[in-house]
């Protein structure tokens, strides 16, 4: 910039200091005028200097560049530089920020030979192991939910959180048992606690199994946004879904689509599930949810036992599956849950 223009231009930190101008005696000392405390992205004069600031990221401060002058010239001047300075604090990060090098992992975007050069390079432990949580909000991630999980895994050398999307922050923190499953539900449990302390909300938080090595993470994180995807479709009460426990709905998930057809219409050869009204469908999930127990479920249900003997009767009727018998029960839950998995798929394309 120095060879480009006559005119002075530097760059501030958060505090107003100079850290980087074409005039080097100047570098460590304050501006010595008004700061500007605008948006990012914005352009801004005062006392005869032109002002830009840098975005800040997740892992590193805000910078604001500055142009001596407010004419249209040391505008142009002070957008050029800006450009300049965040390429090069983008092309460092790449290179040596440690939670662009996490970030680059889990979004598959570094290959599997180069993770264990970089890693060296920039002083991990490539093998230690890890567990990866999944913290999705409804809306736009909340910036405080970063400060609370940071307050929590204080060791920036060792954990780290990242913004994967506009809804999705991931938590990789290094945990020397791992492999103890009750461990890292504990963890995300006192997580989903803290969080819900600071006052937020609307979340949920998948879990993937143990990473033992880099390598892993971003195959531990597809788990953790498949468990999170998972319970949506079939339970959407629960808030801390662990990959390990999805069950049976985690095979159903992965089935195609016209496989999932098929097997509903044998299943229902006699008549199809929407057959079956709102109240009968009620009733059959309270028989599953209380064990297939005629006297329970009549009891949750407030009617007589032989209503309910009833009921199962009809649905027998409609459907050929007769509930109180565990075999027909299995085919029908799982028919159930397939049913569900089909109505996910198609409903964002309404």
């Amino acid at each position: 910039m120095r060879e480009a223009t006559p005119r002075l231009v530097g760059v501030l930190d958060s505090d107003g200091v100079i850290i980087a101008s074409t005039n080097l005696s100047l570098i460590g000392q304050p501006l010595g005028s008004a700061v500007p405390s605008g948006e990012a992205g914005t352009v801004e004069c005062a006392d005869g200097r032109t002002f830009k600031t840098l975005e800040a990221g997740i892992s590193s401060p805000g910078y604001i560049v500055f142009a001596e002058g407010e004419d249209e010239h040391a505008k142009a001047i002070c957008i050029l530089a800006s450009i300049a300075v965040a390429e090069a604090k983008t092309h460092y990060e790449e290179n040596n920020d440690r939670s662009a090098f996490i970030k680059s992992i889990l979004s598959d975007n570094v290959l599997p030979g180069d993770i264990y050069v970089r890693s060296r390079d920039l002083g991990f432990m490539s093998d230690a192991p890890r567990a990866v949580f999944l913290i999705r909000q409804s809306g736009q991630a909340d910036t405080a939910a970063v400060a609370v999980i940071r307050d929590m895994f204080p060791d920036t050398q060792n954990d780290f959180v990242v913004f994967v999307s506009a809804s999705d922050i991931v938590l990789v923190a290094q945990m020397p048992n791992s492999d103890d499953s009750e461990k890292l539900l504990s963890t995300a449990t006192a997580l989903e606690k803290r969080l819900q302390e600071a006052g937020i909300s609307d979340f949920v938080i998948g879990i993937g199994t143990a990473a033992k090595s880099l390598r892993e993470l971003a195959d531990r994180y597809k788990e953790a946004q498949v468990a999170i995807d998972v319970v949506r479709v079939f339970d959407n009460e629960q808030t801390v879904i662990f990959y390990e426990n999805l069950g049976i709905g985690r095979l159903i998930y992965q089935l195609p689509t016209k496989l999932c057809e098929m097997f509903l219409s044998e299943v229902f050869k006699k008549n199809p599930i929407e057959a079956l009204d709102t109240e009968t469908l009620f009733t059959i999930n309270k028989f599953f949810e209380n064990n297939l127990n005629v006297s329970e479920t009549s009891r949750k249900l407030f009617v007589h036992r032989n209503t309910l003997v009833y009921r199962l009767e009809k649905i027998k009727k409609i459907t050929g599956l007769d509930l109180r018998e565990l075999d027909h029960a299995i085919v029908f839950k799982v028919a159930l849950m397939v049913k569900k998995y089909l109505n996910s798929q198609i409903a964002p394309q309404n």
